[in-house]
């Protein structure tokens, strides 16, 4: 199967759940049944969706009972308006709802990227829930790829930048599938690029209801990043609950220096560096992020 006959497959194969009046995309296995077990949410990154975690998509199924992950509002298949108002905490409010709606009360996380920050923002609830005794939700385990944890030591791209300055929304508008390939595949490793056709998947979720148009909004999560910074590095450093960073050290985002910078802020750090991967470790090293991410529930006892 190409890789745009499975972008197919996974669309088709997902269902729509609503949030806040607007259509969101899910992703996922498993059912009410096994809902006594365990369950992992993967909370994918910018630009992107949760088709980032296809390749590892059967192998997470066979390890947990249930797994989610939505196209986060504004991304992917999911609904993105226009005059929304695109935040961390209402991604976090999402994350929660599905939770919540299918009963579940125990959870793990894995991220990536502006995922990373949804996690940080739902650590952050968890210890806010355990100060008032309530357990309602408790979160288990956080394992997080590349991302901008700590706000600064977060190497912007130059789109980036443009997105965040006042020509932002032309920068959108201008924003083809042409001028996207380029930029997008500079993140990845130099041995790890992706094909034309894994661009063409990767363009075709954000191009999906002109979301390119949006993306000088949802980028407002880079200074989002900096005003919350005491209570997201904070609940990362503070937190009780088990977490592994497993980081692709060439990506020029969020690589090895990022690495470092955890290494100094988090106590008893949980590292692990794929030395020739770059900013999408999911797609561009499956096996090397599958095997790091069981070893880590291995040594949990995750049943």
């Amino acid at each position: 199967m190409s890789h745009l006959q499975r972008l197919e497959a996974w669309q088709r194969a997902g269902r729509q759940v609503d949030h806040r009046g607007h259509t969101v995309f899910l992703a996922e296995a498993g059912s009410p049944a096994a809902a006594g077990g365990e369950t992992l949410i993967c909370i994918h990154g910018f630009p992107t969706s949760s088709f980032d975690w296809q390749p590892l998509w059967s192998a997470l199924q066979r390890r947990f009972a249930r797994v989610l992950s939505p196209d986060m509002i504004g991304f992917g298949f999911s609904a993105k308006p226009r005059g929304y108002h695109y935040s961390i905490f209402d991604q976090a409010d999402l994350f929660e709802s599905l939770l919540r709606a299918r009963g579940i009360t125990r959870f793990h996380i894995f991220a990536h990227d502006y995922g990373d920050t949804v996690a940080q923002e739902l650590i952050a609830r968890h210890e806010d829930r355990r100060a008032r005794g309530d357990d309602s939700l408790i979160l288990q385990s956080v394992v997080l790829l590349n991302g901008g944890l700590f706000p600064e030591t977060h190497r912007a791209a130059r789109v980036q930048k443009l997105l965040l300055s006042p020509i932002g929304p032309l920068i959108s508008w201008l924003t083809t599938e042409q001028n996207f390939m380029p930029k997008f595949s500079a993140v990845f490793g130099p041995d790890t690029k992706p094909s034309t056709e894994e661009l063409q998947a990767f363009w075709r979720t954000i191009d999906f209801n002109r979301g390119q148009r949006n993306m000088h909004r949802l980028i407002r999560y880079i200074p989002e990043r900096r005003a919350n910074r005491e209570r997201w590095v904070g609940a990362l450093q503070h937190t009780g609950v088990p977490r592994r960073f497993i980081d692709g050290a060439l990506d020029p985002i969020s690589g090895a220096h990022m690495a470092e910078r955890y290494r100094e802020l988090i106590p008893n750090p949980d590292i692990v560096l794929l030395p020739t991967i770059g900013h999408y470790p999911q797609t561009e090293a499956p096996e090397a992020v599958l095997d790091a991410f069981l070893a880590f529930h291995e040594r949990l006892g995750t049943p």
